[in-house]
């Protein structure tokens, strides 16, 4: 089957991202960039405006995610496939090993993007070839699709892993070691266990959406914590609470006085 070149488009909320996203298809080839998008709402538009051959889509966005702009285009049956492309874990990798659709780790891997063209320039190729029997397609049905992205859309919530980047590495830390996160200058850290890092999420709400609602607990606005990390709850002035974490250094966070009888109800204090 004869290799051709695809159109494409890149959705991604960071720039930088966009470009170094470009770069490297440019270096792979076989692949011309003829749009780009920086949220959801703006990549349904040109989506259906240039009709590209695949669509690099980031996850999370604000606004709408890239689940959600997967499933408004396949309710259109926009003749695009999608590539996923995110820096978070990878739990769901082996849900996206289809030819149809990929699911790319940031920072993006040369030899990864690679293979994913391959697969979508296969898919192409064989969509535009005469005499095809949809049988034969080597990738899935738009219902298998939607499946898949209502699969991983489910489990968004309850992440067993998350990625956080300490120095020039990422670390993959169980949920469950999470002890706490704290966002501060526009930075949010997060202690794991001995580990602590920063995560690429950009507002403790969308970590804390990403995470087990039963275990962990706003009890701040700059700070989320994991309710079994709790070493020790500690009265403060006005009936509030400063609660001592059960990492290294024995963390002690606030609690807000809007939270403060949340915290009550839920721990029947």
């Amino acid at each position: 089957m004869k290799v051709m070149g695809l159109g494409a488009v890149l959705v991604d909320d960071e720039q930088l991202a966009r470009d170094e996203l470009g770069f490297l298809l440019g270096q792979i080839g076989g692949v011309a960039v003829i749009g780009q998008a920086g949220n959801g709402v703006e990549a349904l538009t040109t989506i259906d405006r240039l009709q590209p051959d695949i669509v690099f889509l980031d996850i999370q966005m604000p606004g709408l995610t890239g689940f959600e702009v997967a499933r408004r285009m396949i309710e259109a049956n926009a003749p695009t496939h999608i590539i996923f492309v995110t820096a978070y874990d990878q739990h769901a990798i082996e849900a996206f090993e289809v030819n149809a659709v990929d699911y790319i780790l940031k920072p993006v891997d040369p030899a990864r993007l690679d293979v994913a063209v391959k697969r979508a320039q296969r898919l192409v190729a064989f969509e535009r070839s005469p005499g095809r029997a949809a049988s034969e397609a080597p990738g899935v049905t738009a219902a298998q699709l939607e499946q898949i992205v209502e699969r991983v859309a489910e489990r968004r919530t309850r992440r067993e892993r998350l990625a956080i980047r300490v120095g020039e590495r990422f670390l993959l830390v169980q949920a469950d070691d999470i002890v706490f996160a704290s966002l501060a200058d526009d930075v949010i850290t997060v202690v794991a266990g001995a580990h602590v890092g920063t995560s690429n999420y950009r507002t403790l709400d969308e970590l804390q959406e990403r995470l087990d609602p039963g275990v962990f607990f706003r009890v701040h606005r700059s700070h989320l914590v994991n309710i079994n990390k709790i070493k020790e709850i500690v009265p403060w002035f006005n009936r509030n609470f400063i609660l001592r974490m059960k990492d290294e250094k024995a963390t002690e966070i606030p609690v807000s006085r809007t939270q403060t009888r949340r915290l009550r109800e839920y721990l029947k204090l």
